[in-house]
């Protein structure tokens, strides 16, 4: 689950992480009266569950309040496109007005889990501000990790170590490795999956503080964080993961193209995307199904796809090892009886129970695509898309 930066920040203060001051508005009343209050030149910025606000234009400077009330107002109601939004942008429906403070330099600082460890991992760069994924391409040597045993706990030795890494001075890095564990105390109490402060700043006057903040949190963990589960912004889910939940179906990402993929499996679902791209194709979604032995989840993927305007045509590839091709194939046939399926369905079946499954898709006299195998379902899919589907 993600949360806005005003509400990170919030949560950083609590766990003793000094960020600017600075409150949100719904307004540009609002915004204009937290800007007096602040004196001065402040930051207009929109919340939005995705990065790249700056370049897209939800970060605006204002020397007083009535500019900041103006940038507000130009904000709010909008739909802001970033890199990390689709083509319709995030609805924008508040912003985080926050006093600008003068940055002598840009670190960065972050905490996620390393699956290959099995350990939280956190990381530091003296290379703040810019994208990480670009640092670590072109300046890998500027990435530090330290990786915390969660028997052990933090260990302030590894937050000296980080801190000697970004050249920090030496006064400079008491304030930072107390920093590093509140951080990781926040990230452990609260079961977060992403801690990220970028960038981590330091002020004019000597002073490190969070200038930006992203938390992300463990799903799985909400049962036992009523505080956080409410913090949830729904204007920022997308319609259609948010039908999938709602439906039951977990693991449904939205994406830019227009084939409905159903897959049973992470790994080859992911492979399933690769290789509509590598036909000439874009997937509408990514949705691992998983083991599944009842039809309705099938019947619930089918109407998410059909909902979506975008879909023009739909990918059913299962390998049955739990979960068996016969069950998929009535969920298929039940989603016919249930739903006006406008587009091309193409299926390829193998693994568990596949002849039988076979069978009752060929006499229920539907109409579908069958595929041989995996390569021939991506392609028939792509040219179905594009309605070559004969």
């Amino acid at each position: 689950m993600k949360i806005h930066e005003y509400q990170a920040k919030a949560l950083l203060s609590q766990y003793g992480v000094p960020v600017p001051a600075g409150d949100v508005a719904s307004t540009p009343a609002e915004a204009k009266k937290i800007a007096a209050g602040l004196e001065g030149k402040v930051a207009v910025k929109a919340q939005v569950y995705a990065g790249g606000r700056g370049k897209a234009g939800g970060i605006k400077l204002a020397a007083d309040a009535a500019e900041a009330e103006k940038s507000a107002a130009g904000i709010i109601g909008a739909r802001l496109i970033t890199h990390q939004t689709s083509a319709k942008g995030a609805p924008v429906g508040k912003v985080l007005v926050e006093k600008v403070m003068e940055v002598r330099r840009e670190l960065y600082l972050s905490i996620v889990i390393d699956n290959a460890r099995k350990m939280p991992v956190m990381i530091a760069s003296e290379a703040g501000g810019m994208d990480i994924e670009e640092v670590t391409r072109t300046s890998p040597e500027k990435i530090l990790k330290v990786h915390i045993d969660p028997a052990a706990g933090w260990q302030d030795f590894e937050g000296r170590k980080l801190a000697y890494g970004m050249n920090l001075s030496t006064a400079q890095v008491k304030p930072a490795v107390k920093l590093m564990a509140n951080l990781y105390r926040l990230f452990r109490e609260k079961d977060c999956s992403l801690a990220e402060i970028n960038p981590l700043v330091i002020t004019a006057d000597d002073k490190i503080m969070a200038l930006d903040a992203k938390l992300n949190f463990d799903d799985s963990a909400l049962f036992r964080h009523d505080d956080i589960r409410q913090l949830h912004d729904p204007a920022q889910d997308d319609p259609f993961e948010a039908r999938a939940s709602e439906m039951g179906i977990k693991n449904y990402i939205k994406l830019n193209g227009n084939i409905g993929c159903m897959v049973n499996g992470a790994g080859l679902a992911m492979a399933v995307l690769d290789l509509i791209n590598f036909c000439g194709g874009n997937a509408a979604n990514f949705l691992d199904i998983g083991t599944v032995n009842n039809t309705n989840a099938v019947v619930s993927a089918f109407k998410v796809f059909t909902a979506d305007p975008d879909v023009k045509a739909i990918l059913v590839n299962i390998f049955g090892g739990m979960a068996r091709a016969d069950t998929i194939a009535r969920g298929i046939i039940e989603a016919y009886q249930q739903i006006d399926i406008k587009v091309p369905v193409v299926v390829r079946l193998a693994g568990t129970n596949v002849t039988e499954g076979k069978r009752l898709l060929a006499e229920s006299r539907i109409n579908y695509i069958e595929a041989a195998d995996f390569l021939d379902a991506a392609r028939k899919a792509v040219a179905a898309a594009k309605g070559g589907r004969d």
